[in-house]
């Protein structure tokens, strides 16, 4: 059994998730064979040296834990968490995947990503997505002292609230083409992402083909979820 959860937002202002997503780890994580967390794990990680952060080690520690007892653990950055770097994966046991990677899942191609590639309606997300994804900027930001960087992202994440009063639900979601073309680009049967918190299963035509797209759950204070997936296909799982 592989297991895919994304978009947790784990921080210490929300403790039920963080319950939450460590019954998770006690339980159906350590019973599968594989572990695939595509992003935002955190609600915003500013560097690895933030594992100085109790927290922060904390939850790096269990999900450690999780890939000693057998499970392989593999972690796609999401736009919450994309500074991850050689430091957390030490501290996780996680392999660090790219932005889109193809997998055989008992022989179906499946594409993972974290999903906000996807939507590409909304330009200004786009272009601010590709700032941040540059090497330079990147670099300049890591430079600058932890305490500076939490400020700088506290900053743009109230800015990003309030500039999705003014989106329309629809310009935040995946593009109907965006998904298209990664379905003939990768060549696979199946797609498997996060971010916009609309889970479902979409069943989508590609050139008289059925694929699907499975959108993977947000974590709340009482509720979360993840997709279990083995040789008779994929199904959602909800976890209270």
């Amino acid at each position: 059994m592989i297991l895919f959860a994304s978009d947790l937002h784990l921080c210490p202002a929300r403790p039920g998730t963080v319950h939450l997503f460590e019954r998770f780890l006690a339980g159906p994580a350590r019973e599968a064979t594989a572990l695939y967390l595509l992003g935002d794990l955190f609600e915003y990680w500013a560097g690895d040296d933030d594992l100085a952060d109790p927290f922060n080690a904390d939850i790096c520690a269990a999900i450690r834990k999780v890939g000693a007892g057998g499970t392989a653990i593999f972690f796609l950055p999401g736009n919450r968490d994309f500074l991850v770097g050689a430091d957390f994966c030490k501290a996780t046991g996680a392999k660090l995947l790219p932005e889109e990677i193809v997998v055989d899942i008992a022989g179906m191609r499946t594409l993972l990503l974290h999903g906000d590639t996807l939507c590409t309606d909304d330009a200004d997300y786009q272009r601010f997505r590709a700032m941040v994804r540059d090497e330079r900027w990147q670099r300049e930001f890591l430079a600058q002292p932890l305490a500076e960087r939490r400020t700088r992202i506290e900053q743009l994440r109230e800015k990003s609230e309030q500039e999705k009063q003014t989106k329309t639900c629809e310009i935040m979601d995946v593009a109907a083409a965006s998904v298209s073309a990664a379905f003939r680009c990768h060549e696979v049967g199946r797609m498997i992402h996060g971010h916009t918190h609309r889970p479902a299963r979409h069943e989508v035509d590609i050139g008289g083909r059925t694929a699907e797209r499975w959108v993977l759950p947000d974590w709340s204070e009482t509720l979360g979820g993840y997709l279990a997936c083995d040789a008779t296909g994929c199904r959602a799982i909800p976890f209270t």
